[in-house]
C-alpha cells in the first residue's frame, strides 16, 4: 500500500479526487471566491498610483493665541473648561489615524446604528421600542439620536 506522506515528503504528491479538491479546481492553486479576488488584489497592489501614500502635513509651531480655530495643533493644546491643559509631549495632532480604542468605539457605534436603522425602517417594530433604543444609544454617543441622525454613521 503506497504511503501518501512518504510521497509528499519525496515531492511526488499529486492532486487526485481523493484529495478533497473539486475536480474543476485541480489545475488552479486557488479555488472558490479567492480565485477571483486574488488576481484583483494583485492588480490593485501593483498599481503605482495606489501605492503612493501622501506624507502627513508638517506640524507648524502652535501660536500662543487662545482663540485658535478648531482642528489646529493650538486648539488641541487649549484645554476645555475644567480640564488641565495637555502637556506638549502628549500632542497627537500629527497622528494619521485615531487611537485603537476610538476606532473600536466608532465601529461598535456603527453596528449599533445599523441595527437601529433597521428597527426604524421596519414598520412592524413598535414606536415605543424604537424610541427607547434611540434614547439608550443617545446616552452612549452623547448626542440626541433620531432615525434621521443614524444616517451619519
Amino acid at each position: 500500500m503506497p504511503d501518501p506522506l512518504a510521497d509528499m515528503a519525496a515531492g511526488r504528491a499529486s492532486v487526485v479526487a481523493a484529495s478533497g479538491r473539486k475536480p474543476e479546481c485541480q489545475h488552479f492553486p486557488v479555488c472558490g471566491p479567492m480565485r477571483y479576488i486574488l488576481p484583483l488584489l494583485c492588480v490593485a497592489l501593483s498599481n503605482p498610483a495606489a501605492a503612493q501614500i501622501p506624507a502627513p502635513p508638517a506640524a507648524a509651531p502652535a501660536p500662543a493665541a487662545s482663540g485658535a480655530p478648531q482642528g489646529t495643533p493650538a486648539a488641541a493644546s487649549v484645554a476645555a473648561p475644567g480640564k488641565p491643559p495637555r502637556p506638549e509631549w502628549r500632542d497627537t495632532s500629527a497622528y494619521r489615524f485615531p487611537a485603537v480604542a476610538k476606532t473600536v468605539s466608532d465601529l461598535q457605534n456603527l453596528a449599533h446604528a445599523m441595527r437601529l436603522r433597521d428597527y426604524c425602517a421596519d414598520g412592524r417594530v413598535k414606536d415605543e421600542f424604537v424610541r427607547e433604543r434611540l434614547d439608550r444609544f443617545s446616552v452612549i454617543t452623547g448626542r440626541p439620536e433620531t432615525c434621521r441622525t443614524l444616517l451619519d454613521y
